[in-house]
């Protein structure tokens, strides 16, 4: 079946996206549906050992958003705000730049007393490819002048920038962070290892294509952002003794999904690797290694609704999706969380 981008569409009141992160982390509210049951129950989120067992093997990504959003000024005292995106060498950057035509190639801007750059290139999609000067460690300076890049239906300023990172982000790279991850404490996360639950760590740097409009109304001609992903050789030897052993394999996020089934090939063994991604999950895919998933609640229309369609079938995601907003659940990145197992 061909589906359309419209399929995906469901009504949300503009109240219902959270601006502000649930405070402590453990308390946002859990949506749980069990599709062997067809069954939906609401629950807080730190009641998810309820929903684990023994044996499981819940995988995380372990990405680190970078403080990617920049202020800086042209020369002439115009102002820019840099984006960056992907690291292309030890200096250079892909980055976003606004507005654009103050940002030709050959342009110097200074962003502060340690930092500026030069646009060297630009892209096909208007990107720009800038090389950096910094007085430092360009990791240390970043930290000090830069912004966390918040997703745009987000208009709160956030006080600490940590509640942006999930409490085991190690590997700097990403330009969003991995939400589903925002709901675990370390206190949640060493009950759940208490248990006898596995917790596996993989790597996807989540881009911001992350947040960029599906814009042709088949989606099968929609061009999927490529991201960074890695899997270890450790990582891989765990999820494959599990898979062996007929232990479920529980996705903490869609880029969770997206690394482990970029990793998988067709007999259903996970490969260590790294490189590039472009996989586009949607209805009816056949899952090769994830057998449960946690996430938020995502924009309609978006590549991550019709990922999670992909494990419950379009029409009861809607359904799902309309029960959560009856019930003023909080929804996309700050938002309340879902379980499906």
């Amino acid at each position: 079946m061909q589906y359309l981008k419209s399929d995906f569409y469901y009504e949300l009141p503009p109240e219902l996206i959270a601006q502000t992160p649930a405070e402590p982390r453990d308390c946002s509210r859990l949506l749980v549906y069990d599709r062997a049951t067809d069954k939906i129950e609401h629950r807080i989120f730190r009641d998810i050992c309820q929903y684990l067992r023994k044996g499981d093997v819940l995988v995380v990504n372990n990405t680190k958003v970078l403080p990617a959003r920049l202020y800086a000024r042209t020369e002439h005292g115009g102002h820019v705000e840099v984006l960056l995106l992907k690291r292309l060498d030890i200096d250079k950057w892909e980055v976003l730049v606004k507005p654009g035509k103050k940002c030709r190639i050959g342009t110097r801007l200074v962003i502060s007393e340690k930092l500026s750059l030069t646009v060297e290139g630009i892209t096909d999609s208007g990107e720009r490819i800038v090389k950096f000067d910094c007085k430092g460690v360009f990791e240390e300076v970043l930290d000090e002048v830069g912004s966390m890049p918040l997703p745009p239906y987000i208009h709160e300023k956030l006080k600490d920038k940590n509640r942006y990172q999930t409490v085991y982000a190690k590997t700097d790279g990403s330009a969003a962070a991995p939400t589903a991850g925002l709901h675990f404490t370390p206190e949640l996360l060493q009950k759940i290892k208490d248990m006898g639950v596995e917790v596996v760590e993989v790597l996807l740097h989540v881009g911001l294509g992350t947040f960029r409009p599906v814009k042709e109304d088949v989606i099968t001609d929609h061009k999927m952002h490529s991201e960074y992903y890695s899997v270890s050789e450790e990582a891989a030897q765990k999820l494959n003794a599990a898979k062996a052993e007929g232990r479920r394999i529980i996705a903490v996020g869609t880029t969770s999904v997206r690394t482990l089934e970029s990793a998988t090939d067709e007999n259903g063994v996970v490969r260590a690797e790294s490189g590039n991604t472009s996989i586009f999950i949607y209805p009816p895919y056949k899952f090769k290694c994830v057998d449960a998933l946690i996430t938020n609640f995502h924009l309609p229309e978006s590549t991550l609704i019709m990922l999670v369609a992909a494990l419950t079938g379009r029409e009861k995601i809607l359904q799902i999706y309309g029960e959560a907003v009856e019930r003023g659940y909080r929804f996309f990145s700050f938002g309340d969380a879902m379980m499906i197992v």
